[in-house]
């Protein structure tokens, strides 16, 4: 028989997981940010003036599964992320990108953009 602190122990561990889980799974992974954004790499890049239907495809997936405030923060940090990493973006274009696709963003897609203040 297990004696009662293990238990305890055992238990206190649960409920933390129990607590951060949720949080954990909250914000969304740069993984599926730079998947759902690959197809407009190109475009932003300076390829063409028209933005290809898979890309808008990816901004209105991420957009429609951004339900929370810690969704948003995290994409719009790894959109900062991405755009660091890759050379010659467009940000002009780039930013044009949510509207082209029929979406409307709280915050304009920029280097700048304080990420922290994205609601």
């Amino acid at each position: 028989m297990a004696s009662s602190g293990i238990v305890k122990a055992m238990c206190l561990v649960l409920i933390a997981v129990a607590l951060v889980a949720p949080l954990a799974e909250a914000a969304i992974s740069c993984g599926t940010v730079a998947g759902s954004l690959r197809p407009c790499l190109g475009y932003v890049q300076g390829g063409g003036n028209v933005v290809p239907p898979p890309c808008c495809s990816g901004i209105r997936s991420l957009y429609a599964s951004a339900k929370t405030t810690a969704d948003r923060q995290s994409i719009c940090n790894c959109l900062k992320s991405l755009a660091a990493s890759y050379k010659g973006i467009n940000f002009s274009k780039a930013s044009g990108l949510p509207g082209k696709c029929g979406v409307n963003i709280p915050y304009k897609i920029s280097p700048s953009t304080d990420c922290s203040k994205v609601k």
